[in-house]
């Protein structure tokens, strides 16, 4: 039952985000044209339920590379230009993915979709089972990325202080995946990125966090 219904919210709320969204969507492509020379959208290739690839969307923000890009972990930001670096902050850079919902790709809720490149690397073993579920738009490791990820700019320091905690997170969210679960993750998405509007840059320790710290210091970890 509540995947059923999760699947009807997922495609009910995100045709009706589309069309009242539609203004933004227009200005965020006329933004981009203007802003850096080559395509408005951007695609790769994510795991999706069971690590089924499929065609990941999201609006440009960032110039097209010159040379090796940088791995999934932290974001290449000598390449992101002005009006990308507004739109990949406020989260409109991932709207395009309100169409990856619609068609059952994703969720509106659930596990950010992984590269294939490193899906079945970080995916594996007590975390196989993060892949037993639809990618979602938010969870929260998507927002632990977005309040603390998004500070990194060093890939070891990432990898070794920031991927481990966003793995048990997403681990987390599969073993208790609810109705309340999703909706409180829908609703502190919405007053974090509202809060990120008005400026805000430091975020108290996310509640997921903490239970993740408490119990690695009771394992001794």
């Amino acid at each position: 039952m509540y995947k059923a219904v999760k699947r009807i919210l997922d495609v009910v709320l995100c045709a009706f985000a589309v069309i009242a969204l539609s203004p933004v969507y227009l200005l965020t492509a006329l933004g981009i044209e203007v802003s850096s020379p080559g395509t408005v959208l951007y695609h790769s290739m994510r795991a999706g339920l069971n690590k089924k690839p499929f065609k990941f969307y999201k609006f440009r923000s960032m110039h097209p590379p010159k040379g090796k890009k940088k791995d999934m972990c932290v974001a290449d930001t000598d390449r992101l230009f002005p009006f990308g670096k507004l739109i990949r902050r406020l989260k409109i850079d991932e709207l395009p993915q309100l169409f990856n919902v619609i068609k059952g790709d994703m969720s509106i809720v659930g596990p950010r979709p992984m590269t294939v490149a490193h899906v079945n690397d970080l995916y594996a073993g007590k975390y196989e089972k993060i892949s037993s579920v639809k990618p979602g738009l938010t969870s929260a490791a998507s927002l632990y990325d977005y309040t603390v990820g998004d500070t990194y700019r060093d890939e070891g320091a990432y990898r070794k202080e920031v991927l481990p905690i966003k793995l048990e997170m997403e681990k987390m969210y599969v073993e208790r995946q609810s109705f309340g679960y999703d909706c409180n993750l829908v609703l502190r998405t919405i007053v974090t990125i509202l809060q990120v509007l008005c400026g805000k840059k430091k975020f108290k320790d996310m509640p997921e966090y903490l239970e993740i710290k408490r119990k690695a210091d009771r394992d001794g970890v």
